[in-house]
């Protein structure tokens, strides 16, 4: 009898080396969870609960549309010129010419790198970073060149010596997200104005995603902005969104800014590939950005009540290490477990506490250096406090319970080996 043997062609080396989402790779695990009736209390994602400015809602509901056609390339003028108002009146002083609307600060990013970054370029970030930059990155084939942050120093900005032993003939450019994803870090003026310095000396450019930049939660810290630094206006590149500040990440609406204008002219190639984002959603973010001061600071409000009080459950198991964010809504947390990623699918896939567990986001997939926060992960601040309670009770629960599963697997084995 003759075999059948089954040729199919290939994927791609890229689509082979696109790394998989940490905060979205377990999702499988939790649906299959929740089939089970098991309640799944998420911490690994970004997704407020925060209702959208009513503003931004009636605006979609009394949309007088004939036809949804399809916008400039750059997105609405009303809407960029707008939104210049919106960055001018936070002292980022831009004119609507330097705007381009895109589909979610993803797209704004990959746009940038696109329009700077040739096959083989190194791009310098910060690590732990939020895990989508590699997959931009791979995407631009662009290479990731990390320059480490730690726990201990509460992730502040590495030094410009380590920079400087990053760099080589190949970078071009650095990114840095401020304030941060996935440690809740917000990088002071001072920092910002290292960094300017050095992409000046090595003539490189500085990308700044800003999508957080609402979510600062003590009154003494402020957000300063790359567009700020002077005499590099032409190295410049911020990234922004509508996602956090509006709570309307289905909007999928956020943009590029930069003075560069071979930038623009470059990104405006690749916005013409695409054809243009999305018309109802631009509307609606239009409209969004007259919602009123009261939202923002019953926002801010609400952020630092459930970052302080996750911090003040996490510090309460014995073994986490965190530090308290200063901004956006996620933190580092070190748990006493030798493997998050394991731990984390047992959580869903093997593991609850009258019938409720929790989805967390393994930390090694935010950075780039292999073997680094095995042990460590990414917990954002986005449930109610009673739920983030409840979540972090499980959590403290499991941990005792996976370590003892764990050790009792070990004595196990050892013993078949001795027999």
């Amino acid at each position: 009898m003759h075999q059948t043997i089954t040729i199919m062609p290939e994927i791609s080396i890229r689509g082979r080396r696109m790394p998989e989402s940490p905060i979205r790779k377990l999702a499988p695990y939790a649906e299959i969870a929740k089939k089970k009736g098991h309640k799944v209390y998420h911490l690994n994602i970004g997704q407020p609960d925060i209702k959208s400015p009513e503003i931004a809602i009636e605006a979609i509901k009394n949309i007088d549309l004939d036809i949804i056609e399809y916008g400039p390339s750059a997105g609405y003028e009303s809407y960029r010129r707008k939104l210049a108002d919106f960055y001018t009146k936070q002292d980022v002083k831009v004119a609507f010419e330097d705007i381009m609307i895109t589909t979610g600060g993803s797209e704004a990013l990959l746009f940038a790198l696109g329009s700077i970054m040739d096959p083989g370029d190194e791009l310098i970030i910060p690590e732990p970073f939020y895990a989508n930059y590699s997959a931009f990155s791979e995407e631009s084939s662009a290479t990731v060149v990390p320059v480490i942050s730690n726990l201990e120093s509460g992730f502040t900005l590495p030094t410009i010596e380590e920079f400087e032993k990053a760099i080589t003939s190949k970078t071009k450019a650095i990114l840095i997200c401020n304030p941060n994803n996935p440690t809740g870090y917000l990088y002071s003026e001072s920092e910002i104005n290292q960094l300017g310095e050095l992409v000046k000396k090595h003539d490189l450019f500085l990308i700044a995603d800003e999508v957080y930049r609402e979510f600062i939660y003590d009154e003494r810290d402020k957000h300063f902005s790359v567009m700020n630094l002077k005499g590099i206006e032409q190295n410049v590149i911020m990234i922004d969104s509508v996602s956090k500040r509006y709570s309307m990440c289905g909007a999928r609406i956020g943009c590029m800014v930069t003075k560069n204008k071979e930038v623009i002219s470059a990104a405006m190639k690749f916005a013409q590939a695409r054809l243009c984002p999305p018309t109802i959603e631009q509307i609606a973010c239009e409209a969004a950005i007259d919602t009123p001061q009261s939202y923002f600071d019953e926002v801010i409000s609400e952020y630092k009540d459930r970052r302080d009080t996750l911090i003040s459950e996490l510090n309460k198991i014995e073994g986490v290490l965190v530090t308290t964010p200063k901004a956006a809504f996620y933190c580092i947390a070190q748990l006493p477990v030798d493997n998050t990623d394991d731990f984390s699918q047992w959580l869903l896939e093997s593991y609850n506490l009258d019938k409720e567990t929790v989805m967390l986001a393994p930390a090694a997939g935010f950075y780039a250096t292999p073997g680094v926060g095995l042990n460590q992960v990414r917990i954002a601040y986005v449930l109610k406090k009673e739920d983030l309670i409840r979540a972090v009770q499980i959590l403290k629960v499991a941990i005792s319970a996976y370590n003892s599963e764990k050790k009792q697997s070990i004595l196990k084995t050892a013993d078949k080996e001795n027999a």
